[in-house]
C-alpha cells in the first residue's frame, strides 16, 4: 500500500519541525487556480419583530433536515440541493458554505439557489435573514452552547466584551480563492491581504448594533480586531512583505495561545497563555496530535486564513444579492497575474490601515482612493470571468456603484 504524504490524524507531534511540516502540507496547496468558493453568513430575525430573540429550537424547526448537529444531535445535516452546507453560529447566525466551483458564474447560480432554499425554509417559520454585518437590533446573546463555544467565550472574556459581540452579533462574507502556482503564491498571498482594508471600507455594512449607531463603519471588524491580536491580526504585513507565507503562517499558528483543548467532558477551556508551541514542549499532560493541530488552526481568525486555499474573511455580510458584487470584484482581481500585481501595487500604501477601514470606511480619503482604483481595475478585468450577460451586468453595475461612492468620498 502506498502511504499518503499526509500525517495520520492521530499522529503524535513531538516537535515543532514535525508540526511545521504538517502545516506546510495542508495549508498551502499550490497549483493553477481553478476553484472559487463562498461562505455566506447572516443574522436571523423574526419577520414581524426583528428585535425579538430567536432561540435554538425555532432554528432547529425551521432548518429541519439541514440542521447541523450542534443544534440537533439527531439531524442528518443534509446539504442544500446545490451542495451548500448549513451551520449555525453561537449567536444563532446561519451560514451556507458553498461547494467550490470551477467558475464564478456556476458558484453564483448554485449559491443563489441554496440561498433561496434556505430563505424559504426560514420563511415557513416566520424568520428572515439579516442584511448587515452586525445585528442592528439585539444585544449579544448566546443561542448555541457547545464545549467549543463555552471555551471560546471564557478565553475571549479575558480580553473584554468584544469576543461576545463577535460570537453572538456579527455576520461575515467569506470568499475562498485557490492559493495559486508556487511561483505566484507570495504575490497572491500579499495581494489578498493588501486589498483588504480598501475593500473592507468599500463594502462595510455594520454601522448599527443593538438599536443604535456604533460610530464604526464596520463594527463587525472592530470586534474582531479587539478580541485577541495573537489570533486575529493579519499574518502578512507591508513591513515584512516578502516573507515566505508558509513560514509566516507556521510561526503565527504555533505562537497563538490555545482556545480549546478537546476532551470527554463539557469544559474545553485551556490554561491561560499556553501556546501550541508550549503544548509541543510538554505544557499539557498529553502531547498534541496532528488532529489537535488542525483543530487549533480552526480557532485562528486572521483576515486571510490559509486552508489549502486562501479564505478571505474581512468582508461584512451584504444585503440581499449584493454578496455577488465583492465576490466578482475579488475574483476579477485575482483572475490574471498581471491584474493581481497591479492590485497589490494600488493597495500597498493602505495595506496596514485595518483599524481606519473599520472605523471610518470610505470617509478615510486614502482608503477611498485605493478602493476606487481597485474597483476600476476589477471592472476592467470582469470580462475575463466570462459571466453570463445577466450576471455580468448585475455585478458590473454593483461594482460601478461602489466605485462611484468611493470617488464621491475622495472629493
Amino acid at each position: 500500500m502506498v502511504m499518503s504524504p499526509e500525517l495520520d490524524r492521530v499522529t503524535v507531534l513531538r516537535d515543532q519541525a514535525t508540526a511545521a511540516g504538517h502545516l506546510r502540507r495542508i495549508c498551502f496547496k499550490t497549483g493553477p487556480p481553478t476553484l472559487t468558493g463562498v461562505e455566506l453568513e447572516w443574522t436571523v430575525h423574526d419577520a414581524a419583530d426583528p428585535a425579538r430573540p430567536v432561540d435554538r429550537e425555532r432554528l432547529r424547526r425551521a432548518l429541519g433536515r439541514h440542521s447541523p448537529v450542534t443544534i440537533d444531535p439527531d439531524s442528518p445535516a443534509q446539504r442544500l440541493r446545490h451542495g451548500g452546507t448549513v451551520t449555525v453560529e453561537p449567536g444563532g447566525q446561519v451560514e451556507i458554505s458553498s461547494a467550490p466551483r470551477p467558475s464564478v458564474a456556476a458558484l453564483i447560480r448554485a449559491s443563489e439557489a441554496d440561498v433561496a432554499e434556505l430563505t424559504a425554509a426560514l420563511a415557513a417559520d416566520g424568520l428572515v435573514l439579516g442584511s448587515t454585518g452586525m445585528d442592528p437590533w439585539r444585544a449579544p446573546r448566546p443561542v448555541v452552547e457547545t464545549p467549543r463555544y463555552r471555551a471560546m467565550r471564557c478565553v475571549f472574556d479575558r480580553h473584554g466584551p468584544a469576543g461576545r459581540v463577535m460570537m453572538y452579533s456579527t455576520a461575515g462574507l467569506q470568499i475562498c480563492l485557490d492559493a495559486g502556482e508556487p511561483d505566484r503564491l507570495t504575490r497572491r498571498w500579499a495581494a489578498a491581504h493588501a486589498v483588504g482594508p480598501p475593500l473592507l471600507a468599500a463594502f462595510a455594512t455594520a454601522d448599527r448594533h443593538a438599536g443604535r449607531p456604533t460610530g464604526w463603519a464596520s463594527a463587525r471588524m472592530a470586534a474582531w480586531l479587539a478580541i485577541d491580536p495573537t489570533r486575529t491580526r493579519p499574518v502578512w504585513s507591508p513591513d515584512r512583505a516578502d516573507r515566505d507565507p508558509v513560514a509566516a503562517w507556521t510561526d503565527y499558528a504555533l505562537d497563538a495561545p490555545l482556545l480549546c483543548v478537546r476532551g470527554d467532558g463539557p469544559d474545553w477551556t485551556p490554561p491561560a497563555g499556553v501556546t501550541f508551541a508550549d503544548w509541543l514542549a510538554g505544557a499539557l499532560p498529553r502531547p498534541p496530535t496532528s488532529d489537535d493541530l488542525e483543530y487549533h488552526l480552526s480557532t485562528l481568525f486572521p483576515p486571510v486564513r490559509p486552508r489549502g486555499y486562501l479564505e478571505i474573511r474581512y468582508l461584512d455580510a451584504q444585503p440581499g444579492r449584493d454578496w455577488t458584487v465583492p465576490l466578482a470584484a475579488l475574483a476579477a482581481l485575482f483572475a490574471e497575474p498581471a491584474t493581481t500585481r497591479e492590485a497589490l501595487a494600488v493597495a500597498l500604501p493602505v495595506a496596514d490601515r485595518w483599524h481606519a477601514a473599520a472605523r471610518y470606511g470610505l470617509a478615510d480619503a486614502a482608503l477611498a482612493d485605493a478602493a476606487a482604483a481597485l474597483l476600476e481595475l476589477a471592472l476592467a478585468a470582469l470580462p475575463g470571468l466570462d459571466l453570463p450577460a445577466g450576471i455580468h451586468e448585475e455585478t458590473s453595475r454593483g461594482i460601478r456603484r461602489r466605485r462611484v461612492a468611493a470617488e464621491r468620498r475622495q472629493r
